[in-house]
């Protein structure tokens, strides 16, 4: 994944809305990299006139690797990404992007790696923040008793993304529980 740090200033954005098994999918592309991908209600909402004009053009490779992602194909994205936030949000980005598929970390453990100074609450608006979900995986932090919080998409597609990566990591032949109801 290649990450280039926007510089403030005018963009060619455009975009376009993928149908996935977890709902339409809102991407945003600048200069050919991905710069945004939202989910329908994102909170916090993005600024829609960012977005562009819609083009369907342009994003097949998004598109399958996002498709080989939903079907568990996939286990890390080879796209190039256009990145904005300040420094600090930044280096939270990276921290997300280092957890490996299957897994999860917690805000605080994240909070930690960034220095003694640093509150698990920036971290966590920092998360919020992130313009790029799933492909830099912020549903894979979670809360210190290892309860769900927040999400952009909403706590059920967080829900939904882990459970794809568990299955991904599932043995051969091993079967997943029932969901609870």
């Amino acid at each position: 994944m290649t990450v280039t740090v926007a510089a403030r200033g005018a963009r060619a954005a455009v975009h376009t809305v993928l149908a996935t098994s977890i709902g339409e999918l809102t991407v945003v592309r600048e200069e050919g990299a991905v710069a945004g991908l939202y989910f329908p209600r994102h909170w916090p909402r993005p600024d829609r006139t960012a977005f562009g004009p819609r083009s369907d053009e342009g994003f097949d490779e998004v598109a399958r690797q996002l498709g080989e992602y939903l079907d568990g194909d996939r286990n890390e994205f080879d796209l190039p990404l256009k990145v904005r936030g300040s420094e600090f949000d930044r280096r939270v980005f990276e921290l997300i992007s280092s957890v490996p598929y299957g897994e999860t970390t917690t805000y605080g453990k994240l909070a930690h790696s960034l220095g003694a100074e640093t509150e698990p609450r920036d971290v966590g608006a920092a998360v919020g923040r992130n313009p790029v979900c799933i492909i830099i995986p912020c549903h894979r932090v979670i809360g210190a008793t290892g309860k769900l919080t927040g999400y952009a998409g909403g706590l059920d597609r967080k829900r939904a993304l882990l459970e794809i990566e568990h299955a991904g990591r599932l043995s051969p032949g091993r079967c997943l529980s029932a969901p609870s109801r």
